[in-house]
């Protein structure tokens, strides 16, 4: 165990049986599911929010396929970088297959001329394309490569997924088993509901809780409610005035009132009103 590496990437899955959520695209009997199990990958952009699983989703990929893989960043990489992994892609002493597996996280980074250069590329099946985005992709990535893709909306997980996860990493060596942690599941219930979706600030919640806080004279290290509470941030409204959720909320409102549901129509009112924090779910 690395333990200058987040607890949130020591836990990343390696294998699609370690991924957890996202049955909608990855049941068993999902098409998404048959073709990285069958190596049979076309390109696909990854649409969804922060914690939901789109780099893991990658790194299992990266596990499975035969294809070279590389993984850019739209943040810090340009033309440049995609053109010299499309010329060791085309090296067939480097290459045999003549193609790779390329992701590109934070794909809506990349400006009109960059995902232009991708399209060739894309095109001939050089370049097996995975995209990841927070955006709807549909306004922020090129046209052209949007019909060449498939796009896979990954939704926020589940409070049982992300109770799932933290048990895990309570459990598994690459995570926290060594530290001798006690929590009720009630307070890890907690941090998964305080998360809203992202699994990644439940990780990062827990790592913060175990490393804070002293062992008892037998070694134990018990994590309260009280001490979650404080490592954990305020609970998060997913609500974004230019994105999909300021729609979506307006929405709801609107078909409230029409339908005469005063109870619904105060929620969606006050959730647009809060915008940025709910209150702790902690007592």
């Amino acid at each position: 165990m690395d333990i200058n590496k987040p607890l949130a990437y020591r836990m990343m899955p390696k294998t699609l049986d370690e991924y957890v959520g996202q049955e909608h695209i990855l049941g068993k009997d999902k098409i998404l599911y048959r073709t990285i199990k069958a190596d049979r990958l076309s390109s696909i952009i990854l649409w969804g929010p922060p914690g939901c699983g789109k780099t893991s989703l990658a790194k299992v990929i990266s596990n499975t396929t035969k294809n070279k893989f590389y993984r850019i960043n739209a943040v810090t990489s340009g033309v440049t970088e995609i053109k010299k992994i499309v010329e060791e892609t085309q090296n067939l002493l480097l290459n045999p297959s003549g193609k790779c597996i390329l992701f590109i996280d934070e794909i809506h980074r990349f400006n009109k001329l960059q995902q232009d250069a991708l399209l060739p590329f894309v095109e001939n099946g050089t370049v097996i394309l995975i995209g990841a985005t927070t955006e709807n992709p549909y306004f922020e990535v090129n046209k052209a490569l949007i019909s060449r893709s498939m796009v896979c909306k990954l939704e926020p997980l589940t409070i049982d997924d992300i109770y799932k996860v933290l048990k895990n990493a309570l459990k598994s060596e690459e995570g926290l088993k060594n530290f001798n942690v006690e929590i009720e599941d009630s307070t890890l219930r907690k941090i998964a509901e305080t998360s809203v979706g992202d699994v990644r600030s439940a990780l990062n919640g827990l790592e913060v809780a175990v490393l804070t806080t002293k062992m008892d004279e037998k070694g134990i290290i018990h994590i309260t409610d009280e001490i979650a509470k404080a490592c954990i941030a305020n609970r998060k409204v997913i609500f974004d005035k230019n994105g999909d959720s300021h729609y979506d909320n307006i929405s709801a409102f609107i078909k409230s009132m029409r339908g005469s549901d005063p109870d619904a129509a105060v929620f969606y009112l006050a959730r647009a009103l809060a915008r940025r924090r709910r209150p702790n779910v902690f007592s």
